[in-house]
């Protein structure tokens, strides 16, 4: 767009103010240079570059170079020839008036523009923070929902999933770290319909539940800029609603890692889903848990060691060698706990029979965070 295409409603009164600047060598009213301001402000808001707008400000100066500055620039020319300063000292008071008004003025107009790009920079990360809040709590119509996801590149008709990173500290939309995930993802996979946001000091990633890549790359870059950080990502669902469902997965399993000592820096929910199963109804599995487990509490030293000896015997594949490593005992120190639990509880370890009762009442402790919490 050139200066010409600008409306001439952008340029009203500049004439004037050139004029009587050139005339009296008055600056620019407070008035003006806010009616300047606005007309910048409009100008933004009407899709007009500030190139364009300044390019037609100094049109409109050539073109109502007022006559007074006009005349001592050509009272210069005559003036010279007769060797007299009069005319040259007449040219250079005229003009620095009339560039000082245009100064003002065209300030004034960039002032205004730049202020209305704040306040549309503004505008849009506030619509970008509610439209991310009520996506993930599923708490907004879901037409007008599907409606505002289309202006962020969402197809809320599609199916997504949800990826979310948690580190050591909280994140927001600013902080280096989420712009640092941000420009990686962008570089790598450009306009597929991904939005990376924060929640709750959260990153967020939500994709089409068919680009898995894109998801297990975000998770690697993830992981690498919150210096170890661990990425769950939860299975692609269909609908507004389901992008809540696969981001609340996300969470669990985030949650799950953590009761259950998972080092993982990668977990996906359609993998952890018989915790969830586990842990649905609560009362019964604190019932197996304490008729189970609760004889350890009469031990020595408490439940919590042969506790300790149970997860790493299971989580060692049942190989006393490898889970007296884990334990950093004998393999004969980890036998006697394993007896120790035996006679306590009435179930071998070591039995198929028993293992699996043992185990399930292992998970449903470390599930309901026992026993340091009592039920």
């Amino acid at each position: 767009m050139t200066g010409r295409e600008i409306p001439e409603e952008y340029l009203a009164g500049y004439d004037k103010i050139l004029a009587e600047a050139a005339d009296t060598g008055r600056r620019l009213t407070r008035d003006e240079l806010e009616e300047r301001r606005a007309l910048g402000e409009q100008a933004a808001e009407a899709g007009h570059t500030l190139r364009a707008l300044v390019s037609a400000y100094l049109s409109a100066t050539r073109e109502h170079w007022p006559a007074r500055a006009r005349g001592a620039v050509a009272g210069s020319g005559s003036a010279s020839g007769s060797g007299s300063g009069s005319g040259s000292v007449g040219m250079s008071s005229g003009t620095d008036r009339v560039l000082a008004a245009v100064e003002q003025a065209v300030d004034a107009l960039a002032e205004g523009y730049e202020r209305a790009q704040r306040l549309a920079v503004r505008q849009e990360v506030a619509d970008r923070r509610e439209f991310i809040d009520d996506l993930l709590h599923g708490r907004s119509d879901l037409g007008r929902l599907a409606q505002r996801a289309e202006r962020f590149g969402l197809l809320l008709s599609h199916a997504h999933a949800v990826a979310a990173a948690e580190g050591d500290r909280s994140y927001d939309d600013t902080h280096p770290v989420t712009r640092r995930v941000d420009q990686a993802v962008s570089a790598r996979f450009g306009n597929r319909s991904i939005l990376i946001a924060t929640k709750d000091g959260r990153l967020v990633c939500i994709a089409p539940g068919d680009q898995t890549d894109v998801l297990t790359y975000f998770a690697k870059q993830a992981h690498a800029a919150t210096d170890g950080g661990r990425v769950a990502i939860g299975r692609p669902q269909p609908g507004a609603g389901g992008i809540v469902h696969s981001y609340e997965e996300a969470l669990t399993a985030l949650d799950l890692a953590l009761r259950m000592g998972i080092d993982e820096p990668l977990l996906r929910a359609a993998d952890l889903l018989v915790f969830p199963v586990l842990a649905r109804d609560r009362q019964a599995m604190a019932d197996l848990v304490r008729s189970t487990l609760g004889p350890l509490q009469n031990a020595r030293g408490g439940a919590v060691p042969l506790l300790d000896t149970l997860t790493a015997y299971f989580d060692s594949g049942c190989v006393s060698a490898e889970a007296a490593r884990r334990l950093s005992l004998s393999v004969r120190a980890l036998t006697y706990r394993l007896e120790r639990i035996h006679k306590l509880t009435g179930s071998n370890p070591a039995d198929p029979m028993h293992r699996y009762t043992l185990q399930t009442a292992v998970i449903g402790a470390r599930l309901l965070d026992w026993p340091s919490q009592a039920f």
